[in-house]
Order: C-alpha cells, then structure tokens, then sequence
C-alpha cells in the first residue's frame, strides 16, 4: 500500500507550521512562532498517525 490521506496532509500541515515559525521569528512575532510550533506538532502526530495506520494496513494484508 502506499501513502495515505494522513501522511499528506500530516506531512503539509508540518511543513506549513515550519514555515509559519520561522516566518515568525522572522518578522519579531511570538504569536506566529507559537501558531507556527503548534501547527508542525500537529502535523507531526497527524502524520505519524497516518504512519501507523500504513503499517497496520500491511500487518493485516500480510496475514491473509
């Protein structure tokens, strides 16, 4: 199987949330560096969910 809707949009809301940190610190914002942090740690955990859910997907086909 190969990727899913997760890993995608986990993937783009990280680096999304990456570029609005650094954008923040860029321009002197605390507020967009903190939307920006929380924005990539959300990508992060969406992504890694869509990582797990890959893998049991395999686990589960390989035992047919």
């Amino acid at each position: 199987m190969g990727i899913n809707k997760d890993q995608v949009e986990g993937r783009v809301k990280e680096a999304a949330g990456k570029v609005q940190e650094v954008a923040g610190k860029t321009v002197g914002s605390t507020t967009q560096q903190v939307k920006g942090a929380v924005n990539k740690a959300v990508g992060a955990a969406q992504a890694k969910y869509g990582d797990v859910k890959n893998d049991l997907n395999k686990n589960s086909k390989q035992g047919r």
